[in-house]
């Protein structure tokens, strides 16, 4: 496949790029939309009736068989698969998944296989050259863009979080993959479109350019950094603007929503408007919603697995291993945001601290196994199995068979995650940056259990949760707001660590079984149904108007595209009666923006002084007698004139506004009568302001 594309990884055509050939070096799109194969897809006023659901993994569970045959079984566990019971009925009645599978399948098979996915489970898999899946996933996705929104930035130069532009390439690529495929897939111009997390954030400016008016939402399940470290990144703009091109974008929490409103604000100017409790964007006509929601579980998925018979062996099993000890329990990935490291120092204080919870109280950490590789994670790794060893030898009695942390560093099945959540007096969650973390919510929901049920002659009899809990939560994590009864700690101190676990492990029952009560009815509540629901609702209310934009895209690479949409009565002015009436007037005025119009693509300047084809155009304009060109910018008016001395009788208005000369030659005349520049001059309220708000950064971070 060929595309216009830089040597800094830039990808200059969007057309180009979703035709998969070199576009012409100029212009942009009209008010219709390219379908498939180039025709042109006409527009329906009304939704197909389902929406797409596009995330980096399909929610199957894959097997080979022995017979070398594939299986496949839906996996209830995935949040997206969760989601399709809470979309508004009826307006979608169908649900189609866009996504990748988890493994390789060979080309011959691909065809067969993606008939079968579509006609048994209503799922279209992705499939990616291995080449660009490894570089897209372990490489950008991993390496790259999973440090920077959890506020890890390189160090040294060898560093893998380095960028590296073939990377980001291979992110591009795989976007439009999804993109094809959605294409593909899509009825109208119109489609209601899912996107899932930081996978596939470049896959709403595809979209938007091959449909304009397509109904796109993005929601983003890890942390958004604050703008001292997204502003590092070296395709930063092309993110923001891509995320920026969907119609309502999701975060877990307000923090999150706020750093990302402080990077539109600081590096692409957009100022946030709130009114009755939503926040919006204007972007370029568009109405661009902000969604603050954190996403739950679904509680049903846990309460009827407590009639599993693998799981009451299990329980049994661990209620016998533990009888008479204190748990706490932990179930984190090899990560090392994860702060499973802390966890464990903080636990080994505790128990050198206080000698008389020694042979009463055990750590279970649950650890599964890492979803990256790299030298950080195999430090880590290494730190974290000595550390268990050391406490172990340090605190264990063999004579009693007292070991205080049982460390289980594999995959773990629901129904033995459910046993640990049931019998662990406190689950402690350490992490130093999380999108979310469901693992509160699920432990809360074990520990409630369903109404015990005695047992009849069809069914088995149903034994009730304890219905008390404690939490120990980071306040780096999404969840963190939400549980109020929980204790927070701050992970990186291990004195906090310490503290929090130690008060959990002596609160009092009365007052754990309050807190459980709390948490119960907040998380039996806000169920990950009530998140799609609540998110699908927004989307359909932000994009209500969309059948009658009338909708121009502007810009060629992911940097500058943008859709601008138009109310339904505009009409744009041909080309051909522009020109007539220009050439049958006497007297013409242009009024033009120099910043950030005519000096448009130039990010790789400082100065950013006119280009010389910028210059030819305007001295060619000024030479006309009839023509009076007025050019306005937010520069001061010594850089203007100097830039602009070759262009004779053009008009400058410098300093957004403060001075105005009318032609080459003239003086410069103040357009604010009374206005005091001197700083004897200014008054001391606005010096006060000015100094608070540079000594003060963070006040807008």
């Amino acid at each position: 496949m060929v595309v216009n594309q830089s040597k800094g990884g830039s990808f200059r055509d969007l057309a180009a790029l979703m035709q998969g050939t070199p576009g012409p070096s100029g212009g942009g799109s009209g008010p219709a939309a390219l379908g498939s194969g180039g025709q042109r897809r006409s527009s329906l006023s009304v939704s197909s009736g389902r929406i797409i659901i596009a995330s980096n993994h399909l929610p199957l569970r894959v097997k080979k068989a022995s017979s070398g045959e594939w299986t496949f079984e839906w996996d209830e566990d995935a949040l997206v698969a969760q989601a399709k019971d809470g979309l508004p009925r009826p307006q979608f009645q169908e649900v189609l998944y866009v996504g990748s599978l988890p493994v390789d399948i060979d080309l011959e098979e691909q065809e067969g296989i993606a008939i079968k996915l579509k006609e048994q489970y209503n799922c279209c898999p992705v499939y990616l050259e291995n080449s660009v899946k490894e570089k897209f996933y372990k490489g950008f996705c991993k390496q790259q863009l999973w440090p920077l929104f959890h506020y890890i930035l390189p160090g040294s130069p060898s560093s893998s979080q380095r960028f590296n532009v073939e990377y980001w390439q291979a992110y591009v690529k795989a976007n439009k993959s999804f993109a094809d495929k959605i294409v593909e897939e899509s009825a109208t111009d119109t489609e209601f479109v899912w996107i899932h997390d930081y996978h596939l954030l470049v896959l709403p400016s595809l979209l938007r350019k091959r449909f304009n008016r397509i109904r796109a939402g993005v929601f983003l399940h890890s942390p958004f950094p604050s703008s001292e470290i997204f502003r590092t990144f070296p395709k930063r703009e092309e993110l923001l603007r891509s995320l920026l091109n969907a119609d309502l974008i999701g975060f877990h929490t307000f923090d999150y929503a706020r750093h990302f409103l402080s990077c539109c604000s600081r590096m692409l100017g957009l100022e946030h408007e709130t009114s009755r409790g939503s926040i919006t964007l204007d972007y370029y006509g568009r109405t661009v919603g902000i969604k603050i929601m954190p996403t739950g579980v679904n509680p049903q998925r846990y309460l009827d697995g407590f009639t599993w018979d693998e799981f009451k062996w299990r329980r049994g099993e661990l209620q016998a291993q533990f009888q008479g000890m204190t748990v706490m329990a932990g179930v984190d990935d090899m990560d090392s945001f994860k702060g499973i490291d802390l966890k464990l120092q903080a636990f080994e204080r505790l128990l050198e601290y206080h000698p008389e919870w020694r042979g009463k109280v055990v750590l279970v950490q649950v650890t599964n196994p890492p979803r990256s590789t790299g030298h950080d994670i195999t430090e880590l790794h290494a730190f974290i199995t000595n550390l268990v060893a050391s406490i172990n030898y340090k605190f264990g009695n063999p004579a009693t068979n007292y070991v205080p942390v049982h460390y289980l560093e594999r995959h773990v099945p629901l129904h033995e995650r459910m046993a640990f959540y049931s019998v662990a007096d406190c689950v402690v969650v350490t992490a130093t940056r999380d999108g979310m973390n469901l693992v509160p919510y699920e432990y809360i929901v074990c520990r409630q259990g369903p109404d015990a049920a005695a047992a009849t002659e069809t069914e088995p009899a149903v034994e009730s949760g304890p219905r008390d809990s404690m939490l120990v939560v980071s306040e780096f994590v999404g969840c963190s707001p939400s549980l109020s009864g929980a204790i927070r700690v701050n992970p990186w101190s291990v004195d906090s660590g310490y503290n929090g676990m130690y008060a959990a492990i002596c609160m009092p029952l009365e007052h754990r079984r309050l807190r459980h009560q709390k948490h119960w009815r907040y998380v039996s509540q806000h169920t990950v149904a009530y998140w799609a629901q609540s998110y699908i609702t927004d989307l359909m209310r932000v994009t209500k108007n969309h059948v009658t934009m009338k909708c121009y895209g502007l810009g060629l690479g992911l940097d500058t595209f943008r859709m601008v949409a138009l109310d339904a009565n505009f009409r744009k002015m041909e080309e051909s009666q522009v020109a007539a009436t220009y050439s049958s007037s006497n007297s013409r005025v242009f009024f033009l923006d120099y910043d950030g119009t005519l000096t448009a693509g130039q990010h790789t300047s400082i100065t950013l002084a006119p280009l010389e084809e910028v210059l030819q155009v305007l001295r060619a304009l000024t030479a006309e007698p009839r023509n009076k060109v007025v050019l306005f910018s937010g520069r001061p008016k010594a850089e203007l004139q100097e830039w602009f001395a070759s262009v004779p009788n053009l008009a400058l208005v410098a300093e957004n506004g403060c001075y105005l000369r009318l032609g080459e030659g003239q003086t410069w005349n103040t357009l604010t009568p009374g206005l005091q520049v001197s700083a004897k001059g200014r008054k001391p309220g606005r010096v006060n302001f000015v100094t608070h708000e540079v000594e003060h950064p963070d006040a807008r971070a």
